[in-house]
């Protein structure tokens, strides 16, 4: 029997990383800094290794739009970070779009990660 449970939305996936221990999300503060408060930690680029990502389009509004990107540091912390996009985008200015563009990734099967 099959036991795949399938997650269409944004707070299913969060919910389902949360139930796997992966709690720490990444965020751009006011300095311009990624960080990681669960972790207390600060990151660069190169930091960072994205191997999932997950995007998810608004059915009635095209402004529900985003993507989750699941990380990897170098000390084998699991996080995410969400990038809402379109007309709801928390991020002003170029930054935050050049720091994701800089992380390395490498794709990694669902799951190697949901099981």
């Amino acid at each position: 029997m099959d036991q795949r449970i399938e997650m269409t939305t944004l707070s299913q996936v969060i919910e389902k990383l949360r139930q796997k221990g992966v709690d720490n999300e990444i965020k751009m503060n006011e300095q311009k800094q990624m960080i990681a408060d669960n972790l207390n930690k600060v990151y660069q680029p190169e930091d960072l290794l994205i191997f999932k990502t997950f995007r998810f389009e608004g059915d009635s509004d095209p402004a529900d739009n985003a993507v989750l990107y699941v990380t990897e540091d170098k000390q084998g912390d699991i996080g995410y970070i969400i990038d809402a996009y379109g007309t709801y985008s928390n991020h002003d200015g170029s930054e935050f779009d050049d720091f994701i563009k800089k992380i390395p990734t490498e794709d990694r099967e669902e799951q190697e990660l949901f099981s």
